[in-house]
């Protein structure tokens, strides 16, 4: 299921479709911003990030960040935390990301209690659009204030992300979610 569907408000359908036809304001990374590569195979080095939480660990790994690479995400389930947290893996030096922003993002979104990915862009290979006030409040702590072309990292509790859970995402209540992101794009 995708992320957009999971997460943006009722209007974000309007924002998609006024995003298709228009370009952004000119400061994106030189990355491609049009594809999400998928983890590569036998990631190597050290964590960018470790998050001890509640329960278990999170450890997030950088990958081919110029190809648009998932960052490895490692958990030890089940894992769980009590705040939201975010971590800039890698900072843009593209325009700032605002509440008003509609967003273009690479994104993998994995349960910390199975460890199963719910949602990737990476795996579809394909950045979603969306507004960064529609989606849930952990995901979008974790966009506000960022630069384009940064890779972030962030861990959701449930009271930030899905607090009733989401069954259509095999996410239950109580679930904390953990994301690994690139934002290739901003307009607004």
């Amino acid at each position: 299921m995708k992320l957009k569907a999971l997460v943006l408000l009722p209007l974000a359908a309007s924002a998609l479709a006024l995003t298709a036809c228009s370009s952004d304001d000119g400061d994106s990374s030189a990355a491609d911003t049009t594809s999400c590569a998928p983890t590569p195979q036998n990631v190597s080095g050290a964590p960018s990030w470790t998050v001890d939480g509640v329960q278990g660990k999170a450890a997030f790994t950088v990958t081919d960040d110029a190809k648009n690479a998932a960052p490895a995400i490692t958990l030890t389930t089940p894992f769980k935390v009590d705040k939201t947290q975010v971590k800039t893996l890698i900072a843009g030096n593209g325009s700032e990301v605002t509440d008003a922003t509609t967003v273009s993002v690479c994104y993998e979104g994995v349960n910390g209690t199975t460890g199963q990915v719910f949602d990737s862009a990476y795996q579809r290979g394909e950045p979603a659009q969306f507004p960064a006030s529609g989606v849930v409040p952990g995901f979008r702590q974790a966009l506000v204030g960022q630069k384009v072309g940064s890779t972030v990292g962030v861990v959701i509790p449930s009271a930030d992300g899905y607090p009733d859970g989401n069954p259509g995402a095999s996410i239950n209540k109580g679930d904390t979610i953990v994301f690994g992101l690139k934002i290739l794009e901003a307009q607004g």
